[in-house]
C-alpha cells in the first residue's frame, strides 16, 4: 500500500484509499458493536438478516423511493425523532423536548409538573428556534473534496483545498430545494469525506408531554440505571407550507405529509428479539490511544464530577424549597446532572475493563509491526503530544466547569456585547434588530434566574479553581481578585452585590442614566460592571493563553491520527472499522438481552408498571406517581395495553434493554423490530456501559428503550388523548 500511495495523484489516492477502507470496514462483525453508515448498509445486510432482520438494504436507505431513513429526523441539534403518522406527528424523548416544555411552563400552567396535551390542532404550541432535519441523502465525496491535492503538499494547502471543494459541494446541494442545508464531514480522521444533505423544517409544535413524574420518573437517581421505569417521551408535530416544504411559523401552515412514517408494533419484545436503532449518535472516540483514555478516566472525569456535584447539591437544595425555583432550574439541573452521572459510569467502566492497559499493549504490538514502515514512530509521537496537551486540557476543563458556569457573568458578557454592537452600528435597522435580540435575551435570562443559586455556586467552584488549578495556569485577574478579597465568598458579595445585571430594574436604570450622558458612557458602564469584567477576563485568559496551545497540539494529534487510522487498518485487516459518531445518521443493530453487572447479579431485559408502583413515594418529587396512574393501577384498568407479567398477573410493559451500540444523540431514536416496525424509543444506556463511547463491551453495554406500548398506554389511559392514536398505524 505504501508504494501505491507514493506514486498516485490526489484523486487517485482518494479513490484507492476509499476502496481499501470499504473492503476493510466490512469484513467480520464483532458482536453488536458498530454505528454504520446507512448508505453502506448493503455491506451489512447479510449479517443483519442472519440475526433475524426481514427487510433489505433498500428498505433501510434509498434515494430512489421512500425508506426508513425518511421517517427519522435530527431533532433540534442533538437528539433524534421519528414520524409516526401521515400528518407529521413526531415522537422523541421527554428530555429532548424538555426545554420547550419548560419554556411554555409557568406557576399557573406548570406543564413540567402536570403534563401537556393538545386536544385539537389549534392547541398545539409553537417553539421558536426548534428545527427538525430530514436526511435527503449522504454521499461519498472523498474524490471531489481532495481534487487538486497531491501527497507532497503541506497541511495548510490541503486544508484550503478541502474547504474550497467542500464549499462548492455544499453550495450546490443547498441550491436544490427549499429548506436545504448540507455539511461535508470528515470520517476516519480525514481519510474519507461524506456529504450530508438535509431538508430542515422550522415550524415544530408541541402536541403532548406526560408530567415529569412519568416523563422524568426516577430523576437523577435512576438516570443511566437499570432497571428503568421512565416514560421518557414527548410528542411534536411538523408543520409545512401548503406546498409541503419547510416554512417559517405561520397560522396558515399545515401538518407535514412525510414520505414515510413508522407502523407501530403491538407485538412487544422478548429476550433475543432482533433490534435496530436508527438515529444520530453524537460523538465517540473508539480509536483514541491510551494516553487520551488515561486522561479521561483518571483526571478529567473525576474533577468534572466533583465540580458538578457541588453545583447539583446547591441547585437541589433550593429547588426542593420552591416550586417557582424548581420550574426555573429543572432544565438546567437536568443538563448538569446528565453528564455528571454519565462520567461516573464511563470512568468506572474504563477502569473495570482495564482499557488503558489493553490499549497500551495494543500500541506496543502496533509499534513493533510499524517498524520500518511509514507508520514508524506514530505511537511515540502521539504519546508525547498527549502529555504536552494534558495541562492545557486540564485548565480548559476547569474553565468550562467553573468560570463559564456563572450565569450572571455569561448573561452580562452576552448582553454587553450586543449593546455595544447596537450603539456602534451605522444601520438603524440593524440596531433595532440587535435591541430586539437583547430584549429577548434579558427576558429569557431573568425568567429562569435565581441569584442565590448562582452566588453560592460561584463560591463553590471558585474555591475549587483556587485549590486545584496550578499557579502557572491561573488568570492574573483571578489571582489579583483572590488577593484583594481574601476568599471567594467575599468576592461573591462584591460581584453579585455591585453588578447591575443582578436585577432587571437596576439594569434598565443604569442604561437609561448612562445613555443620557452619551453612547460612549453607555458602553463604559456595562463594560466596567464586575460580572461583565469577570466573564471577559476569564475568556481573554482562555482565548489567549490556553486555547491556542490546545488547538495547535490537538491539530498535531489529529493529523497523526489520520496515519494512525490507516496503519491500524493495515495492521488488522480482518477487523471491522466503523467511523466514529459525529451526529450523522447511523444504523446500529443487536438484540433484546439482559446482563450481569456484578457477581451474583443478573438483570432481566424488561421492566413493567409493577416497578413503578414499587418505587412510588409521594414524599420524593422524582418518585411521586400521578394520582391518575395510581387509580389505574388499583383498578387494573389497562385496556388493550395489558400483558401478563412473570407472576401471571396483568401489568403494563414499560422499558427494555438491548445490545445496540448507541451514544448521546441517539436519545429519541426509533428502536425497530425485524419487520421494520416501531417497538420503542431509545433514551439511555446502562450506567455500567457508558464507556461505550470509547470502548464497547458486549457483556455490559446496553441501550435502554421505552416500550412503545407504554407510550400508547399513557396517551390513551392516563392523558385521555386517544385522538392521537387515530392518526397512527399498527401491526401485531
Amino acid at each position: 500500500m505504501k508504494g501505491i500511495l507514493t506514486t498516485l495523484n490526489g484523486a487517485a489516492i482518494a479513490a484507492t484509499v476509499a476502496s481499501w477502507l470499504f473492503s476493510s470496514i466490512f469484513s467480520i462483525a464483532r458482536a453488536d458493536e458498530g454505528m454504520w453508515l446507512p448508505v453502506l448498509v448493503q455491506e451489512r445486510i447479510g449479517d443483519m438478516q442472519e440475526k433475524g432482520f426481514r427487510l433489505d438494504a433498500e428498505d433501510i436507505y434509498s434515494i430512489n423511493r421512500a425508506s426508513l431513513k425518511d421517517a427519522v429526523v435530527l431533532f433540534g441539534r442533538g437528539c433524534t425523532g421519528e414520524l409516526i403518522s401521515g400528518e407529521g406527528l413526531l415522537l422523541t424523548n421527554h428530555h429532548c423536548g424538555y426545554s420547550q416544555i419548560q419554556k411554555h411552563s409557568s406557576v399557573e400552567h406548570d406543564y413540567l409538573r402536570d403534563g401537556f396535551w393538545a386536544m385539537s390542532r389549534s392547541e398545539e404550541l409553537p417553539n421558536e428556534g426548534l428545527t427538525v432535519s430530514f436526511l435527503d441523502r449522504m454521499e461519498d465525496v472523498t474524490d471531489a473534496v481532495l481534487a487538486g491535492y497531491s501527497e507532497g503538499m503541506g497541511e495548510t494547502q490541503r486544508d484550503s483545498i478541502v474547504k474550497a471543494n467542500s464549499r462548492i459541494l455544499i453550495d450546490k446541494a443547498v441550491s436544490q430545494g427549499k429548506g436545504m442545508e448540507a455539511d461535508v464531514e470528515a470520517l476516519y480522521y480525514g481519510n474519507q469525506y461524506f456529504l450530508f444533505v438535509y431538508r430542515v423544517f422550522r415550524d415544530i409544535r408541541l402536541v403532548g408531554a406526560p408530567p415529569s413524574s412519568i416523563g422524568k420518573f426516577g430523576g437523577d437517581t435512576d438516570n443511566w440505571m437499570w432497571p428503568r421505569h421512565t416514560g421518557d417521551f414527548s410528542i411534536f408535530r411538523i408543520y409545512a407550507g401548503k406546498d409541503n416544504n419547510p416554512a417559517d411559523y405561520s397560522e396558515d401552515n399545515v401538518p407535514y405529509t412525510p414520505k414515510k412514517y413508522f407502523s407501530i408494533s403491538l407485538g412487544g419484545v422478548n429476550e433475543g428479539d432482533f433490534t435496530f436503532v436508527y438515529g444520530y449518535p453524537g460523538r465517540t472516540q473508539e480509536y483514541i490511544m491510551s494516553e487520551g483514555v488515561r486522561y479521561i478516566s483518571e483526571i478529567s472525569d473525576p474533577h468534572k464530577i466533583a465540580l458538578r456535584s457541588l453545583r447539583l447539591d446547591i441547585q437541589d437544595r433550593y429547588m426542593s424549597r420552591s416550586q417557582a425555583v424548581r420550574i426555573q432550574y429543572s432544565s438546567k439541573n437536568a443538563g448538569v446532572a446528565n453528564s455528571w452521572k454519565k462520567w461516573q459510569g464511563e470512568m468506572r467502566g474504563i477502569r473495570k475493563m482495564g482499557t488503558v492497559e489493553k490499549k497500551q499493549e495494543y500500541e506496543k504490538r502496533f509499534a513493533g509491526w510499524a517498524d520500518g514502515t511509514r507508520y514508524a514512530g506514530i505511537v511515540q509521537k502521539l504519546d508525547s503530544l498527549y502529555r504536552l496537551l494534558e495541562p492545557y486540557s486540564y485548565a480548559a476543563d476547569y474553565y468550562n466547569e467553573t468560570a463559564r458556569t456563572v450565569e450572571l457573568s455569561r448573561f452580562a458578557t452576552a448582553y454587553t456585547g450586543l449593546r455595544n454592537k447596537a450603539i456602534l452600528t451605522s444601520s438603524e435597522d440593524r440596531a433595532d434588530s440587535i435591541r430586539a435580540e437583547m430584549a429577548g435575551l434579558a427576558e429569557t435570562f431573568y425568567k429562569d434566574y435565581y441569584l442565590p443559586i448562582d452566588r453560592e455556586s460561584f463560591i463553590a467552584v471558585m474555591d475549587m479553581f483556587d485549590r486545584n488549578v496550578p499557579a502557572g495556569f491561573k488568570p492574573e485577574y483571578f489571582v489579583r481578585s483572590m488577593d484583594k478579597y481574601g476568599s471567594a465568598a467575599v468576592w461573591a458579595d462584591s460581584l453579585f452585590g455591585n453588578s447591575v445585571f443582578a436585577d432587571s430594574t437596576a439594569l434598565a436604570g443604569a442604561i437609561a442614566a448612562a445613555s443620557a450622558e452619551g453612547p460612549d458612557t453607555d458602553i463604559t458602564v456595562l463594560a466596567d460592571d464586575p460580572a461583565a469584567e469577570f466573564g471577559r477576563a476569564f475568556e481573554e485568559w482562555y482565548m489567549e493563553g490556553i486555547l491556542p496551545v490546545r488547538r495547535r497540539l490537538s491539530r498535531e494529534i489529529t493529523l497523526l491520527y489520520r496515519d494512525y487510522m490507516k496503519g491500524q487498518m493495515e495492521f488488522e485487516p480482518e477487523k471491522d472499522f466503523y467511523p466514529d459518531a459525529n451526529l450523522t445518521l447511523r444504523v446500529a443493530y443487536g438484540s433484546v438481552q439482559g446482563y450481569s453487572p456484578a457477581d451474583g447479579t443478573y438483570y432481566l431485559s424488561s421492566s413493567t408498571l409493577e416497578g413503578i408502583m414499587q418505587k412510588d413515594n409521594p414524599e420524593i418529587f422524582d418518585y411521586d406517581v400521578p394520582e391518575r396512574l395510581r387509580e389505574i393501577y388499583r383498578t387494573k384498568d389497562y385496556g388493550r395495553w395489558a400483558i401478563t407479567g412473570a407472576d401471571g398477573k396483568k401489568t403494563v410493559p414499560v422499558c427494555f434493554i438491548a445490545t445496540n451500540h448507541t451514544s448521546g444523540g441517539n436519545s429519541g431514536s426509533p428502536v425497530i423490530n425485524a419487520d421494520g416496525n416501531l417497538i420503542g424509543i431509545n433514551f439511555d444506556r446502562v450506567w455500567e456501559g457508558t464507556m461505550s463511547d470509547i470502548v464497547f463491551d458486549p457483556d455490559l453495554c446496553r441501550n435502554i428503550a421505552l416500550d412503545i406500548r407504554y407510550v400508547l398506554f399513557i396517551i390513551d389511559k392516563v392523558a385521555g388523548a386517544s385522538h392521537l392514536l387515530d392518526e397512527m398505524s399498527f401491526s401485531e
